[in-house]
């Protein structure tokens, strides 16, 4: 039985409360409800059954969860221990709150670490194992472009977690969004490094072929791309 996927939850209520239809580009084009692939390039069959030690937290920008091109919704598809929730400046969702003080989980900010202090940093692979302290690690994604990301990293609520960073050796092979920086990832290709990161292999495999397959099939409706 597939596990339940929150950003597809997440972009649902929000629609539900939507005064406005969002519009990305190619709004036209019929697509499957779950993955946002032309219907007839669906991959939903393709969604991988695999166990995971690790959780998702997928803080997501507004309008980020409805983007046909977001990879977030990927990582959630593969790994069932998942949560999303909208960014909120002023109010953050109180069960966001209550999911980082939540004492099974040893959540973990993802993001690059020249900009924490160094006391926040998570510098090896011993220093990730240390901090779970034989918890469950929450790795806390923040989904959508680099500015917006960079503004949610200032929020209060994460000023107090470890921080994560990946030194990523090639660039990104995501070609359907622009990157703001040359070495920039993904939202997924950076889940499949932290999960590398953490001995997560058989899931970061599992995550990297579903991802290879989200490309291929989105890439076949665009006739200008090809796929690297």
């Amino acid at each position: 039985m597939a596990h339940i996927n929150t950003v597809h939850i997440l972009r649902k209520q929000q629609l539900a409360l939507s005064t406005k239809k969002f519009r990305a580009r190619g709004y036209k084009v019929k697509r499957c409800e779950e993955c946002l692939i032309p219907e007839k390039k669906c991959i939903c069959a393709q969604r991988p059954s695999i166990f995971s030690h690790s959780a998702f937290c997928l803080v997501m920008y507004k309008n980020e969860y409805y983007k046909p091109t977001n990879t977030g919704k990927l990582i959630a598809d593969v790994i069932a221990d998942n949560y999303a929730f909208r960014w909120d400046r002023v109010a953050p969702d109180p069960a966001l709150i209550a999911l980082l003080q939540n004492p099974k989980y040893a959540p973990i900010l993802v993001f690059p670490q020249q900009y924490a202090a160094a006391e926040r940093c998570i510098d090896s692979p011993k220093d990730l194992v240390d901090i779970q302290q034989g918890k469950t690690p929450l790795f806390v994604m923040l989904d959508g472009t680099w500015r917006e990301a960079s503004k949610m990293f200032k929020s209060p609520s994460f000023a107090t977690l470890p921080v994560l960073g990946i030194q990523p050796e090639k660039a990104s092979s995501y070609q359907l969004r622009e990157a703001a920086h040359v070495h920039q990832l993904c939202t997924a290709e950076v889940a499949i490094e932290v999960l590398n990161m953490a001995d997560d292999n058989h899931a970061a495999e599992a995550l990297g072929e579903y991802f290879h397959q989200f490309k291929k099939a989105y890439i076949a409706g665009k006739a200008h791309l090809t796929l690297i």
